[in-house]
């Protein structure tokens, strides 16, 4: 058999194999979040979010709302030179850059402790 007629072969047998995985793993619910920004606001997630006193102050100003703060946590990018770093009172502190409903830029402040996430601070960027 020629080299041409093998790679043709093989080009079908992976793309169906490709198609046919996608297609099994799409319908169990499963997600690629695989990259670091998606494991680290997964994990935010997953643990779930207590808001300080001083975040819940930002958020009744009405500048951002509590929708904003969920839209950051699935849309939302880790700005990872400045996070990872050992917070004072325990935790560890993750900056996330998202836009708040309004298009205005927003710098949320999460403090990651083993079994729970705090909203530390909110600020306009």
């Amino acid at each position: 058999m020629k080299f041409t007629h093998r790679l043709a072969y093989y080009i079908f047998g992976l793309t169906l194999g490709f198609f046919l995985v996608a297609f099994i793993f799409t319908k169990r619910g499963q997600d690629f979040c695989y990259l670091p920004n998606c494991r680290v606001l997964k994990d935010f997630k997953a643990k779930g979010l207590t808001i300080s006193k001083q975040a819940q102050a930002t958020i009744d100003e009405k500048w951002v709302t509590m929708d904003d703060v969920k839209n950051s946590l699935e849309n939302g990018n880790v700005d990872f030179s400045k996070s990872n770093k050992p917070n004072p009172g325990g935790g560890k502190l993750y900056i996330i850059e998202a836009v708040t409903s309004k298009n205005e830029p927003v710098i949320f402040e999460i403090i990651s402790h083993s079994d729970k996430a705090v909203l530390k601070d909110i600020k306009k960027q």
